[in-house]
């Protein structure tokens, strides 16, 4: 199965790309930073995406595919640069694996080149060719692709389609690789198509090419499928246990798992293959599936960098990683020191053969000069080479057989002695390093100790082991809650915050909750985001840590009333009434087309503020008291709050929170101490305002 297109596709999709010359670029999205899709108008045709993942395929598609709701920046610079820009069409550079989309903009021509090869690139250039930004800034050997350098192509590989047979004979002649692999390179076909014409021409793509004497079976094969470029239709090659399901889920799982190979033309007399109208198509069935699933994947990953293992390493993993590093450094430089100093003695134990070698390079130089002595060292095998700028030359010591044996570096201004010194201090520094090492290896060591030491205790007490992230879940900003359905509840912290609830986070499907107090924070309750069991739980948490999972697809059609009620309770807690004295407060909800920014005439609006206009759900008499329990969030422990009944049965280690004296910052302190979690996480689950602490189980016990 191919992970690339080769020139051959490409040269074909070319043809299908530039047969739908004239279509506008409506928009450019990137639902993965793998992937760009140009969505393209043809005129009296419905829209077809242009699916660009890098370095592994370009083709079109009519797919359904989520998009991100904030596209990167790059999708928005194409954007700027491409919209409703005319595609005057499309070509390829040679027969390389390089696409070049030619567009006519207002504000004059732009070129996307699509670069197919090793790990690809989209690249936007100017009219004069001047890259504008590339998707990914790479710097080759012979060229550099960033911002404001000219674009330069790839060293073009030779067209095998313009080759005589003479030159394909000329080419399998002097290669020194089997036949198979010296097709695929020199002709860029990729083994795909190089195995296709050694099964044509009968020919073992296994044996040497230079064997080869007769070229014209293998020039046949190669001209039969150059003119299958130019014809329509494309072949998919599949398992001979495929059945097509007319379901067309199912019939993506399946080509996904049995398909095993597209192409432009037929690539095996004797396997099944399938017919499609187009390449596009091939490629669509084989794996448009997994390219619609983009932005789910992105997502998916978001996730995972939170949570990963190593993400940000605990000291313990650092301490580790360190004293290894620390005992590979003592050896490493306890070995070097030993063999500097060997080098000394047995340049001291050649003493007449290194003298007699300084005074004939000495002797040379006056004599003949520099450049007349080197090429007079090449006929030497006691020299491998002189360096005029140090005045060095690099020598050979004679081995127990009297043959040259170790090179080693001499200056010809110093005797034999001195050049040997330099050898001896070498080795003692090197040695001074390894005692250095030695000393902070014990030092790490003994770190290392009481860091195990206090793991015992944090194990045997409970408390788990947090190290500060350099990402956190997006809720993570605001104030969050798991209510009795596993819904995730949001709340501003501030007029910023409330905003973007509001604006980015707030769906038709949600709900607006807000105290009946002025300055309150802006609530949503999600309707599908929240909570799962973890069927895989993070195996370092100690015992009484439920493990949770983020989800995007929670299984509720409606909101419960328990849910709702517990939303009001946290919506108050939030809010001014925790610090007011209080027993109970009021809230409301309503829905997102109620909650609006616009004003009547002559009024004006804060910001993080919002109207809700329309009939308002009330709850009344709502308890000021929350709870604190701890929970693993994808792999990651945090402390939850919320609603008693809901956190003491998900936690098993939970306390009760109150409105009191209690400076929060205090209580954050002692919670950390006894739970392990950072005091900031605690810190920021606290309500606004004091608090007293009240029952508890599991944490203070």
């Amino acid at each position: 199965m191919r992970d690339q297109m080769s020139s051959f596709d490409i040269a074909r999709m070319v043809l299908e790309i530039d047969a739908l010359a004239g279509a506008r670029c409506r928009k450019v999205y990137q639902p993965h930073y793998e992937q760009v899709v140009l969505r393209l108008n043809p005129k009296g045709m419905s829209n077809r995406d242009l699916v660009i993942v890098r370095g592994q395929r370009t083709y079109f598609s009519q797919r359904d595919r989520p998009m991100p709701t904030h596209p990167p920046q790059f999708a928005m610079l194409l954007r700027k640069h491409l919209a409703n820009a005319r595609l005057i069409g499309a070509s390829q550079l040679g027969f390389d694996r390089i696409i070049v989309l030619e567009f006519d903009t207002k504000d004059g021509r732009r070129d996307l080149v699509i670069e197919m090869f090793r790990n690809g690139n989209v690249i936007l250039l100017d009219p004069d060719g001047i890259i504008i930004q590339p998707l990914t800034h790479v710097a080759y050997e012979t060229r550099i692709i960033k911002r404001g350098e000219v674009y330069a192509p790839p060293p073009e590989p030779m067209d095998p389609r313009n080759w005589s047979q003479s030159e394909l004979g000329t080419v399998l002649a002097d290669s020194d690789r089997d036949l198979v692999n010296t097709l695929a390179g020199r002709m860029s076909l990729g083994s795909v198509y190089a195995r296709a014409m050694c099964a044509e021409s009968s020919l073992d793509p296994n044996q040497a090419a230079n064997e080869i004497t007769d070229a014209t079976p293998l020039y046949t094969a190669f001209q039969n499928l150059i003119g299958q470029i130019d014809a329509e239709g494309a072949i998919a090659v599949v398992r001979e246990t495929f059945e097509a399901s007319a379901n067309p889920l199912e019939f993506d799982t399946q080509m996904e798992e049995h398909c095993l190979e597209v192409g432009p033309v037929q690539l095996s007399g004797d396997a099944l293959t399938m017919q499609f109208d187009s390449l596009s198509h091939a490629i669509d069935a084989w794996k448009g599936g997994y390219d619609a699933s983009a932005l789910a994947r992105r997502e998916a990953e978001k996730l995972a960098e939170i949570s990963a293992p190593g993400q940000t390493d605990s000291e313990e993993e650092k301490l580790s990683r360190r004293e290894g590093q620390q005992a590979a450094a003592v050896d490493k430089l306890t070995a070097k020191g030993a063999k500097q100093q060997e080098i000394g003695k047995s340049i001291q134990e050649n003493w007449e053969h290194v003298e007699s070698l300084l005074n004939q390079v000495t002797n040379s130089i006056d004599e003949i000069g520099w450049d007349e002595t080197r090429k007079a060292i090449k006929k030497i095998h006691w020299i491998e080479s002189a360096n005029p700028e140090s005045r060095t030359i690099q020598a050979k010591l004679p081995d127990e057989n009297g043959d040259p044996g170790l090179a080693v570096e001499l200056y010809l201004d110093e005797t034999v002695h001195q050049n040997a010194q330099r050898y001896f201090a070498k080795g003692r520094k090197d040695k001074q390093r390894a005692e250095g090492a030695k000393s902070a290896l014990a030092d790490t060591q003994k770190r290392q100790k009481k860091v195990d030491k206090q793991r015992v205790k944090d194990e045997a007490a409970g408390r788990v082991s947090v190290t500060k992230r350099s990402k956190k879940f997006w809720f993570e900003r605001n104030r969050w809650t798991m209510l009795s359905s596993g819904q995730l509840f949001v709340g501003g912290r501030d007029a910023k915050g409330n905003d973007q609830l509001v604006k980015k986070h707030l769906t038709p499907a949600d709900l607006y909750f807000h105290a009946d107090l002025h300055g309150a924070p802006s609530c949503t309750l999600k309707l599908k985001e929240g909570f799962e069991e973890d069927p895989n739980p993070n195996p370092t948490l100690p015992e009484g840590v439920p493990s949770l999972r983020l989800t995007q697809s929670l299984d509720i059609s409606e909101h419960p009333e328990e849910a709702l009620t517990g939303a009001a309770q946290m919506a108050v807690c939030w809010s001014r009434a925790w610090g007011s004295g209080g027993a109970a407060a009021t809230a409301f909800h309503a829905k997102q087309g109620q909650v609006s920014k616009t004003t009547e005439s002559g009024e004006s609006l804060g910001r993080g503020a919002f109207i809700v206009r329309g009939n308002r759900h009330w709850y009344k008499d709502l308890s000021m008291q929350i709870t604190l329990g701890m929970v693993a969030v994808n792999g990651v422990p945090l402390p939850l709050v919320g609603t008693h009944d809901v956190i003491s049965s998900v936690c098993e280690r939970w306390v009760r929170l109150t409105p009191g004296t209690q400076k929060k910052e205090q209580v954050a302190t002692k919670i950390a101490k006894a739970t392990g979690l950072l005091q900031d996480d605690v810190l920021s689950a606290l309500p606004p305002g004091n608090v007293s602490l009240g029952d508890s189980q599991g944490i203070f016990e």
